[in-house]
């Protein structure tokens, strides 16, 4: 039982309070920083979850990244890949539809890809959706223009 992230020897009772708060192995210090960026920046538990899980397979991701009008709560940027957390699960109002919608119409200006994945998706499937995500990347890398 280690760190995700700094690779620390865990005790039993670290162990235990890290995937009670957040279903990861965390060492106290890396936990505490993930738990302020949840509640500085409200990135959802589900985002910090992909990113290690993207960081275990060698993907260089980045939590709560400010795009130039916005904070994303998950982005790779070697391939322009912005990555939202959907925790809406009810009715969409039409001024949420077309924020949405602008929201990716200014990332896809900027060369950006923008998803939004619901949070079950990552409660329920992580694998899927985590091997999902890696196949969005490469095919991003496999049409990414050298100039």
């Amino acid at each position: 039982m280690t760190c995700l992230d700094c690779q620390k020897e865990l005790s039993y009772l670290d162990h235990r309070e890290s995937l009670e708060r957040l279903n990861l192995e965390l060492c106290p210090a890396h936990r505490a920083r993930m738990e302020k960026l949840m509640r500085t920046h409200k990135t959802p538990i589900e985002a910090i979850q992909l990113y290690y899980g993207l960081k275990k397979s060698g993907t260089r991701a980045m939590l709560a990244w400010w795009d130039g009008k916005k904070t994303v709560d998950l982005a790779v940027s070697r391939v322009k890949l912005n990555i939202e957390i959907d925790r809406g699960h009810g009715a969409m109002t039409h001024d949420q539809a077309m924020n949405d919608l602008e929201e990716t119409m200014h990332s896809f200006k900027n060369g950006f890809t923008h998803i939004r994945i619901p949070d079950f998706l990552v409660q329920k499937y992580y694998r899927e959706t985590l091997s999902n995500i890696e196949g969005i990347i490469e095919g991003l890398k496999n049409n990414i223009k050298v100039v």
